[in-house]
């Protein structure tokens, strides 16, 4: 296990060329083809007989994308790699991760036992949309957090009378760790919102005070906008002078791009966990790489060095 072998998912290509140059690993060969009826057929085209495998693919939708992971991992194990190391940068059908209704998948719980079937040996992400997640495998999965990121850039600016939102109640923990990390007096507000059905919620209530201040909302996935740019309007609503907000995972679903520019959020902030075209951004629209911070974990797992400085968050 003496060689990295780096290797990009379609999904995840553009990503991948930027941890290759961070870390000075040249990307493995690979062939993504198809059948004439549609089939993906993967070939992994150097010997990598006993070496550490790194192979990298976000599973956002389609569902190919998830697909073609499963494959190439396959192809991998069965190819005698000594190890292989599963990077998903955006964790997939994380949404249904507890059965709170009758009759529907815990698709979460299935998706790991997927991965593990078809030879993941460890598990390397970002932001999973719940902690338990990680409980669902029997194999090693570390969790970084984009924190980091946003925080480098929004450093860059002044903080003054800035409050940090957490869209719900369940981001709080994060919003907090996210406040303090950005400086020790940041205070935080909480949008008390009800889910009305999927994709949809309405803000009752703001936990805190927002008046005159500077909001920025932090969230890990941003899909249709409808949380974030509701969020938006009752800060403004609530005397919030400007918001600002940042997201791990931009899906952009449907008209969002086009949702945000419309809002009253000044910026978002969103990562390249999840590739981006050119029809999806707008002037309001930010894109930050998480090249660096992957590039990092994967030469301290291939060192069987401590990642823990990488995903640690900071205490209440």
């Amino acid at each position: 296990m003496d060689e990295i072998k780096l290797f990009a998912g379609t999904t995840s290509s553009e990503l991948t060329k930027d941890i290759s140059k961070h870390i000075k690993v040249e990307i493995g060969n690979s062939v993504v083809r198809r059948f004439a009826d549609g089939e993906l057929k993967i070939k992994i085209e150097e010997n990598i007989r006993g070496r550490d495998v790194f192979i990298i693919q976000s599973t956002n939708p389609p569902a190919e994308n998830l697909l073609e992971l499963l494959l190439f991992m396959d192809a991998a194990k069965r190819a005698s790699a000594d190890r292989i190391t599963t990077i998903i940068p955006y964790y997939g059908y994380a949404r249904q991760d507890r059965k709170d209704e009758p009759r529907v998948p815990i698709s979460s719980k299935l998706i790991a036992n997927l991965l593990t079937v078809s030879g993941a040996n460890r598990i390397l992400t970002i932001d999973l949309h719940s902690e338990q997640i990680q409980g669902f495998f029997d194999i090693p999965v570390d969790q970084l957090y984009a924190a980091p990121v946003f925080i480098e850039y929004y450093r860059s600016r002044a903080l003054d009378n800035y409050v940090v939102v957490s869209p719900d109640a369940g981001r709080v923990k994060h919003a907090r760790g996210f406040a303090r990390r950005l400086g020790k007096e940041i205070p935080i507000a909480i949008v008390d919102k009800r889910r009305t059905g999927p994709n949809q919620s309405v803000v009752y209530n703001i936990i805190g005070d927002v008046s005159g201040k500077t909001a920025l909302i932090y969230d890990d996935i941003l899909d249709t906008g409808g949380t974030m740019i509701g969020a938006a309007e009752a800060m403004m609503e609530n005397g919030a002078k400007e918001v600002y907000a940042c997201a791990v995972h931009a899906l952009l679903s449907k008209d969002a791009p086009l949702r945000i520019m419309k809002s009253a959020i000044k910026e978002l902030v969103v990562t390249n966990t999840i590739p981006l075209d050119s029809a999806r951004i707008n002037k309001k629209i930010k894109v930050l790489s998480v090249a660096k911070l992957l590039g990092e974990a994967i030469m301290r797992i291939h060192k069987a060095e401590s990642i823990s400085v990488l995903f640690k968050e900071v205490e209440e």
